[in-house]
């Protein structure tokens, strides 16, 4: 039974990574005993590992660690006052919802909780703040050590914050409080602006995933373009369009001529240009980027990509793409990348050595920042944002 979405190829990093870990464990810790070691000591134990690792120096780029503590940390963008602001899947949940379709084994059943979602804003000293913890956050399912899903991204419209979210929805194990478009509100409360949910159950994608459905949708990418939000959702495959009165309407079915493709990521430079995972295992070379034009006419616009899920495009419309892992069928710490793709179609690659990479903005600097260890053991605190220098 073919099963390719994001939540699915998190969960199987998970199993790697774990298994990946326990030879380097060793060296690390104390033996556990002669008692078999369950799948929970392997959690443990590589938990321990990773809170004992360094960031490994890149073999190409100047990286450094501007900000850690954060939970699962995904989409980011820096506010007008300057601050970097990050949306984080928060600490997973512990309930699962009823009288509702489930997300099937091995994905599903998800346990959810309505709050401990995060929004985090980090000072040019690297000084994280909560601005909210208010917002649903779910895990996958627990045997196999799931992902966390919460908020998936985060825009400004002038000075207004928005947050989109992906760990709602009574299928995710939050009847209360469904995926969608938020605005978060200076003391940390916040509006339902645009219900996701709702609008996915009722205008299907032609060519859903069956065998891998997520009925509330898994949104990833938000951007804001003249005043108006768009936002990306891998699992059924479509671009929204939605304005901050509430309406929203379909930009491009993307599945309806790419198939289940797991589009993950949204950049504008006067069309849309969409990244995308690849169902796994993933063969190297796989993922693409698609240019997707303001009536919906998806095409191919770059290919031989691996795992994508950071597109930012500069001033002189180069294009920087993040790669979670190259030169594997799944992804595994060390192996994200950054290359740059000029308008010529020239690759040159701007720094390696990332760790589960998620998410990738530039800064008022020049900069990239990503959200290194994006998910992953340990889910608590685990989270960086690095800094990429980039040459000016």
């Amino acid at each position: 039974m073919k099963r390719s979405n994001l939540l699915l190829m998190l969960v199987c990093a998970l199993v790697l990574f774990v298994v990946s870990c326990q030879k380097e464990v060793s060296k690390n810790l104390q033996p556990v005993g002669e008692k078999k070691a369950s799948a929970l000591n392997y959690m443990d134990r590589a938990a321990a590992l990773k809170k004992t690792s360094t960031l490994e120096p890149s073999a190409i780029g100047n990286i450094s660690v501007y900000a850690t503590g954060l939970y699962n940390p995904r989409g980011l963008k820096f506010g007008p006052d300057g601050m970097l602001y990050v949306a984080e899947g928060g600490p997973g949940g512990g309930t699962m919802s009823t009288g509702c379709a489930q997300v099937v084994f091995p994905v599903g059943p998800y346990l959810g909780m309505p709050t401990g979602g995060r929004v985090s804003k980090i000072s040019g000293a690297g000084v994280r703040t909560t601005v909210t913890d208010r917002l649903p956050t779910s895990s996958a399912n627990e045997i196999i050590g799931g992902d966390v899903e919460g908020v998936a991204d985060v825009a400004f419209v002038g000075n207004t914050l928005y947050a989109l979210l992906a760990g709602g929805g009574c299928s995710h194990g939050v009847p209360s409080v469904p995926n969608g478009i938020v605005k978060v509100n200076n003391d940390g409360s916040w509006n339902m602006v645009a219900n996701l949910s709702a609008w996915q159950m009722a205008h299907p994608v032609a060519q859903p995933e069956e065998d891998d459905f997520e009925p509330d949708g898994t949104w990833y990418s938000m951007i804001n373009v003249e005043g108006v939000l768009y936002a990306l959702e891998p699992n059924h495959g479509e671009l929204v369009k939605v304005t901050t009165a509430g309406n929203i309407s379909r930009v491009a079915d993307i599945s309806a001529t790419q198939g289940h493709i797991v589009p993950t990521v949204l950049a504008y430079r006067g069309n849309f240009f969409v990244g995308n995972l690849h169902p796994f295992p993933n063969p190297g070379g796989a993922s693409k980027i698609y240019k997707v034009n303001p009536a919906g006419q998806v095409k191919i616009w770059a290919e031989d990509l691996n795992m994508v899920l950071g597109l930012v495009i500069d001033e002189t419309s180069r294009m920087y793409v993040l790669e979670m892992a190259v030169g594997s069928p799944f992804p595994e710490p060390g192996l994200g990348r950054v290359i740059r793709i000029d308008p010529g179609g020239s690759r040159t690659v701007i720094a390696t050595g990332l760790s589960l990479p998620t998410g990738m903005t530039m800064g008022p600097d020049g900069n990239l920042y990503v959200s290194n260890w994006g998910f992953g053991p340990p889910a608590l605190g685990g989270g960086q944002v690095l800094k990429i220098e980039l040459p000016h």
